[in-house]
Order: C-alpha cells, then sequence, then structure tokens
C-alpha cells in the first residue's frame, strides 16, 4: 500500500514517511513553479534528488503528486485569503477570495508562478482546486445569494471563468488585478447577479 492509499485508509503513516511525503511536495511544488504540470519523472527527480520509485510509492503517479502539490500549496493559500472567516459565510466573502486570488503574485509569489506556469493547463488546476473551493460555492448557494438552478454546470462554467482570468494575470499578464475584477464582474451573470450587484461586490475596498 502507497502513502496516499495509506492516507485515503486512515493507517496510520509513520513520522519518517510523513516527512518524506512533505518534502516531495515541496519539491514538486517548485518545479511545478519552474516547468509546470508537463514536467518529466527525470526532471522532476534531478530537482528532488530522489529515485522515480519513490514518487510511485508515495502518490501512485507524477500526475497525482503534481495534483496533491497544488491543492496543497491552495489550501494553505485559502486559509490566509479568509483570514479565519468561514468560507461560506456570503458571496461577499467568497468574491474577496477570487479578488484575493487575482493579487496572489504580490501577496504569495510561489503560488502565483505555480499558476502562471499551470493554467495552459485549465482542468489541471480546476481539478486540483475545487474540492477545497466549493464549500463557499455551496454555502452562498444554500443562504439563496446565488442562483441554484444548474448548480453543477453553473459551478463549472465559473471555474473555468476565474480559471481564464487567472491565465490573463499569472500566465499572459494581459490583466491587471484591477483589469481581472471587471472580468469577474461579468462573469458572476453566471449565478444570476445583475451587473449593478455584481459591481458592488468587486468594487469593494480589498484588505490584503
Amino acid at each position: 500500500m502507497n502513502s496516499q492509499s495509506a492516507e485515503n485508509s486512515g493507517v496510520h503513516l509513520s513520522a519518517a514517511s510523513t516527512r518524506n511525503r512533505a518534502a516531495l511536495i515541496r519539491s514538486a511544488q517548485h518545479v511545478l513553479a519552474e516547468i509546470g504540470p508537463d514536467a518529466t519523472v527525470e526532471q522532476f527527480v534531478a530537482h528532488a534528488k530522489v529515485s522515480p520509485t519513490t514518487i510511485y510509492n508515495h502518490f501512485g503517479s507524477k500526475e497525482a503528486m503534481f495534483s496533491q502539490a497544488l491543492a496543497q500549496i491552495f489550501r494553505e493559500w485559502l486559509e490566509w485569503a479568509h483570514g479565519g472567516v468561514p468560507a461560506d459565510e456570503s458571496l461577499g466573502i467568497m468574491i474577496d477570495v477570487c479578488r484575493k486570488l487575482f493579487r496572489v503574485q504580490q501577496t504569495h509569489p510561489l503560488l502565483g508562478q505555480i499558476l502562471g506556469k499551470t493554467l495552459d493547463t485549465p482542468s489541471f488546476v480546476i481539478e486540483a482546486l475545487i474540492a477545497d473551493s466549493l464549500p463557499a460555492i455551496e454555502g452562498v448557494a444554500r443562504l439563496g445569494q446565488v442562483s441554484t438552478a444548474e448548480f453543477d454546470k453553473r459551478t463549472r462554467m465559473f471555474a473555468y471563468c476565474v480559471a481564464g482570468i487567472l491565465h490573463g494575470v499569472c500566465t499572459t499578464q494581459e490583466l491587471s488585478p484591477a483589469d481581472a475584477d471587471l472580468s469577474l464582474e461579468i462573469a458572476l451573470a453566471i449565478w444570476g447577479l445583475s451587473p449593478e450587484a455584481a459591481r458592488a461586490i468587486t468594487s469593494r475596498p480589498l484588505d490584503i
């Protein structure tokens, strides 16, 4: 049983295995920042100075390792972005978190570099981050602050819109954070918000 399987089944990992896995995650994050998800196993092992079998023992595949590495650094960023406020408290908080993500290159450069290298493959990013992003969307839907009709389709469409905006900010640098906020106003129509309601949220002062 590899470490990923053990983790999913609730089996306790040894301290050494936990440390080794954490070191692999850190190395994977730096490889994502430098090369992106298309990095080869050979490129990764040269950076991490481990054998290829180490990847498979801990994660099962290179793709799973990179996905978990991105998910972990995003989860750490989310904790910072929410600042202790529940993720599902209001639509305004959810949108503030999106806007903070548009400024990630200034506040969290490593995550910004990773996004810059990975957003050419938006499906990779979305699949890695969706589990940690869903609670906020589901929460504001339960509060009645966004449309719940065709909820799964709206969620997927909104995720691709945010990924596209981030691509313009982090990958091509075609968008400034302020431009990204304006693009977000348009994307919020997916959730049934009027332009006026969307503008009122995205134009609020942002505390970062």
